[in-house]
């Protein structure tokens, strides 16, 4: 049986272009070491420019026509796209989703706590928050008092988080997602 390869498209920044003698189009558009554009010229003619410099023939963009080859260090450029990667992966903010659980007849106090834990996780953390409530046995009767202390987390939380999704109840659960505002 045959081995089917993977299908995924790779990341075009770790996939190395293609530099030198690899390249294989008849003509490119050549952009010299200064970053002048010199035109459009055979592949030889840019190979031997490229060896005058003492420099590589690298591929920069395939999807132009004629495609576009400038001379440089190639080992200066794979330094410079791993240097620009690693910045724009600085730069990303990864927003979790926090979970807060809580019982139908939770005491005040204990809700102040919880409401507490979500304000520091929205403002300080820039954190989603889910509200979990769990009725459990004869519980999922009192379900107004479920939604009363749903209520009283979002009248809580209103001045500095958004409802994200309206409290809902599935199967034994009431859930709510609040985001910063």
């Amino acid at each position: 049986m045959a081995k089917v390869g993977n299908t995924r498209r790779q990341n075009p920044v770790l996939q190395a272009p293609p530099i030198n003698e690899n390249i294989k189009f008849s003509e490119v558009r050549l952009i010299d070491v200064n970053g002048e554009p010199v035109g459009i010229v055979p592949i030889n003619d840019a190979l031997s420019k490229a060896i005058e410099a003492s420099l590589d023939l690298v591929l920069v963009s395939e999807e132009s026509i004629p495609p576009v080859c400038k001379i440089l260090d190639y080992g200066k450029y794979k330094y410079e796209l791993q240097k620009k990667k690693t910045e724009s992966r600085k730069k990303q903010k990864v927003v979790n989703l926090k979970e807060i659980q809580v019982r139908p007849f939770i005491g005040d106090n204990d809700l102040l706590i919880k409401c507490k834990a979500i304000k520091k996780f929205i403002e300080e953390e820039g954190n989603k928050v889910k509200i979990i409530l769990r009725f459990r046995g004869r519980e999922l009767s009192r379900q107004e008092t479920g939604h009363a202390v749903i209520q009283k987390i979002l009248e809580y939380c209103k001045e500095f988080a958004k409802e994200e999704s309206v409290p809902k109840l599935e199967g034994s659960v009431i859930t709510a997602v609040l985001s910063r505002k």
